[in-house]
């Protein structure tokens, strides 16, 4: 999971799925949401340094109409606080930021994302987020259909539990792309 890595400044940007206050202020394993956010920060950063494309994704189920399909659990939902889709302030989205609210899981089905990468000749998205084993892998799966290769920033996800994050990590993840560390994708821009 270590090394640098040949990142194309023009064809890459960073996708990062659901940093947001409702999700952000949950539990999260083996990173806490703390070090999530601040890995995230130092990409966003170097993104902005380099001027690359920032893709912030948020979700928000307030007016849509639920899935109806049979399951044995489900997430609850209840009633959440009206800023529990704003995105947390250590991100520093600006209106240069390309925002993208989902309705599902992944950050593809039911948005513009995939027209918005293609449409900046991007060929590679480098992903964070929280939950690994949700909104990040259902990104990804999404994302390798569509022929975009990927970068995982390990550490710049979490999941509600460790095992879902190594699991996806491990036998998902690597299979679809590179996995790396925060600090090394920094050192290979």
């Amino acid at each position: 999971m270590s090394g640098i890595i040949s990142i194309d400044r023009e064809k890459t940007a960073l996708v990062l799925i659901d940093l947001q206050k409702g999700i952000v202020e949950r539990e999260t394993k083996p990173y806490t949401s703390k070090t999530v956010v601040a890995n995230a920060v130092k990409l966003v950063n170097k993104f902005r340094e380099n001027k690359m494309p920032i893709f912030f994704v948020h979700v928000d189920f307030r007016n849509a109409v639920p899935l109806m399909m049979e399951s044995d659990s489900t997430f609850n939902r209840g009633n959440p606080p009206a800023d529990w889709v704003d995105f947390v302030p250590e991100l520093g989205v600006t209106s240069s930021d390309l925002v993208v609210t989902k309705r599902q899981w992944g950050a593809f089905y039911g948005t513009d994302l995939e027209q918005q990468l293609r449409r900046r000749n991007i060929n590679t998205i480098v992903l964070g987020g929280i939950s690994t084993a949700y909104g990040v892998e259902s990104t990804a799966r999404f994302a390798y259909e569509f022929g975009f290769s990927q970068i995982f920033a390990e550490d710049a996800m979490a999941d509600m539990s460790e095992e879902a994050h190594r699991i996806s990590v491990e036998h998902v993840f690597k299979r679809m792309g590179r996995v790396r560390a925060t600090e090394d994708i920094l050192s290979s821009i």
